[in-house]
């Protein structure tokens, strides 16, 4: 269970990219998302949303379409022939239907009308995220450890562990890499925001305390190349 009381950090540590012109729905977007606990990036125009969806860093999309620059679909199409092949929600105007078979046509893997619900489009994500992921359980499992990805509980058999947020996030990103390698660089972009201090030390920190609330052993040291966990 997550220490006093932290809403912020209910989901895994993905990296979001928001693309949305309309800055008063972009607030009202990011809010929830980081509500949920997505690290969120964003950009006004379509030259700049492409460029940051280069960057490989970012795990999921929500894309408008009626950009200024590079248009939606424009830029929708471009990733794809670049090989870019993170899961991309659009949003489109409730009577551009059009719009959405193109850009399911384009490379969409979802799209939602305006105007709409922000939890459901939470939802949505979350649902694209774990088909991209191939993990489609909401509970997460490594040998006596278990971890609820909708009541942010972690269990150790049948012991409820008092995680901060961090160590929350940070255990939840390594339970969807289970047995892949991660880089601390890794770990650093997908547990902060770009604007947000970062460091190695820190890393390392939350890694020891990690460590001794679900045993050493579950989380290696891999020399000069980062972390295994599993």
């Amino acid at each position: 269970m997550l220490q006093n009381g932290h809403k912020y950090f209910k989901e895994i540590s993905i990296r979001v990219l928001l693309i949305e012109d309309d800055l008063d729905l972009a607030g009202r977007i990011s809010h929830s998302l980081l509500q949920s606990g997505f690290v969120v990036e964003r950009a006004d125009n379509g030259d700049d949303g492409y460029e940051l969806g280069l960057q490989g860093n970012i795990d999921a999309v929500i894309l408008d379409l009626g950009l200024p620059g590079k248009t939606g679909l424009a830029l929708l199409q471009a990733w794809r022939s670049n090989g870019v092949t993170m899961p991309v929600l659009i949003l489109t105007a409730r009577s551009g239907w059009a719009e959405k078979v193109e850009g399911l046509n384009k490379g969409a893997d979802d799209y939602m009308a305006k105007p709409f619900h922000t939890p459901e489009l939470v939802a949505r994500l979350r649902a694209l995220i774990r088909r991209s992921t191939g993990i489609s359980d909401t509970v997460l499992t490594h040998l006596d450890l278990s971890l609820d990805t909708v009541t942010s509980e972690a269990r150790l058999g049948s012991e409820l562990l008092d995680l901060t947020a961090f160590e929350f996030r940070m255990l939840k990103y390594f339970m969807h890499r289970i047995g892949h390698v991660v880089s601390q660089t890794e770990l650093i972009e997908h547990l902060y925001p770009i604007n947000e201090t970062r460091g190695s030390n820190t890393v390392e920190v939350y890694i020891g305390r990690l460590r001794k609330r679900i045993g050493s052993d579950k989380i290696k040291t891999v020399r000069g190349l980062g972390y295994r966990f599993g």
